[in-house]
């Protein structure tokens, strides 16, 4: 019991987890924003705009009762509001390719929270979630994977640069005694995000489905018949009409909607989770499609994202390498198939290597580009 609170610690600040898991979020989001603002351009004056009916001294008189702020008070001029929607857009690429990801996930969040308290009565709600989510990715490590810091980080991770650290008292000096505290709050920072990004996503559905077994309609399995009988999440009418007309299929998926939610938080720990996952995803589909709600669907796909180990994210890559491998130095150039060369590599030594360790990598490869196929790199 005495060795509880050490471990946790460890687990803590021991190595970041879930870099893949957290790249994909930044990249989802990111991308989402970026799509929502695009779709809504042609109405952006209507919805955020002088022109809105949502007046920006309505949404001044709002902000002084609940506290809220957003920079698109700031001026009622049309200039300005067309510079802020520029910016927002530019920061959402930036953000979802990750460049200056520290920096620019702080400018996207506050972007996002600008716009969805300027508007908060104007749109369908899908973005209550990607703004949560922002914020809490201001403090994970997600430009680490799949981002154009990570390859800046490879690029700069050479021998020639990695010197001895210096004896002579400086700021360098100084900078070099501080990078394991940096590095341990680094750590800290991303693992308790991304442990309450996974928490928000239990509350999420966990509520949700403790909600929907309280109401009748939930109960008796019709809850979906009234729901795609709105008009208002109804884009396509023959298609609703097509579903409403299955009633076995109506109540199936009613009880199967209460089901998953509930169950959710209580399968993360065993393989039933991928099934659940999977199933989810198709929930998520239906409601993108039946209800034309893509914004919060895609919100909630992208989340479920962080229950995905990293392994999951790096099969594709693996799958590659084991496929397609450098061609010999008798060879034309290029890429070649394992399986098509006329003399087949022989097994030769493994290479491990710390995966987090930018030097490590750079080195790894140069090694592996000289020796392929002898050696197989492993992180």
């Amino acid at each position: 019991m005495l060795r509880s609170p050490g471990r946790l610690s460890g687990i803590v600040t021991d190595r970041p987890v879930s870099l893949h898991a957290a790249a994909v979020l930044r990249i989802g989001y990111g991308l989402l924003y970026l799509a929502f603002l695009l779709r809504e351009f042609p109405h952006r004056d209507e919805i955020w705009g002088p022109g809105s009916p949502w007046t920006p001294a309505l949404a001044r008189q709002l902000f002084d009762q609940t506290g809220w702020f957003s920079v698109l008070t700031l001026s009622d001029g049309q200039v300005y509001f067309e510079f802020c929607y520029a910016t927002a857009l530019v920061t959402s690429v930036l953000f979802m390719i990750g460049w200056r990801t520290r920096a620019v996930s702080i400018l996207f969040a506050a972007l996002v929270a600008s716009f969805h308290a300027r508007a908060i009565f104007m749109t369908d709600g899908g973005d209550n979630l990607i703004l949560l989510m922002v914020l809490y990715l201001c403090f994970t490590a997600c430009g680490r994977r799949w981002s154009l810091d990570a390859r800046r980080a490879r690029l700069r991770a050479s021998p020639e640069q990695v010197d001895s650290p210096s004896s002579s008292p400086g700021p360098s000096n100084l900078r070099h005694q501080l990078l394991p505290a940096q590095r341990l709050l680094s750590t800290a920072l991303h693992n308790c995000a991304m442990f309450v990004i996974a928490a928000q996503v239990c509350i999420v559905y966990g509520s949700a489905g403790l909600y929907k077994v309280q109401g009748g309609s939930w109960e008796n399995g019709t809850a979906l018949h009234y729901v795609v009988n709105l008009d208002l999440f109804r884009p396509w009418p023959a298609l609703s009409l097509m579903v409403d007309s299955h009633p076995l299929l109506i109540a199936v998926a009613t009880y199967m909607t209460v089901l998953l939610q509930v169950a959710f938080p209580f399968v993360l720990f065993s393989r039933l989770k991928y099934i659940v996952l999977t199933m989810l995803l198709g929930m998520h589909l239906g409601i993108a499609f039946l209800m034309g709600l893509p914004l919060f669907s895609g919100a909630m796909i992208v989340a479920d994202a962080v229950f995905l180990p990293d392994r999951v994210y790096q099969l594709p890559g693996a799958w590659w390498r084991r496929t397609f491998r450098p061609a010999g130095a008798g060879g034309a150039g290029g890429w070649r198939r394992a399986g098509n060369s006329a003399a087949p590599p022989q097994p030769g030594s493994v290479l491990a290597y710390e995966g987090d360790c930018g030097f490590g990598r750079a080195t790894t490869d140069r090694i592996s580009r000289r020796a392929a196929p002898q050696i197989d790199a492993v992180p």
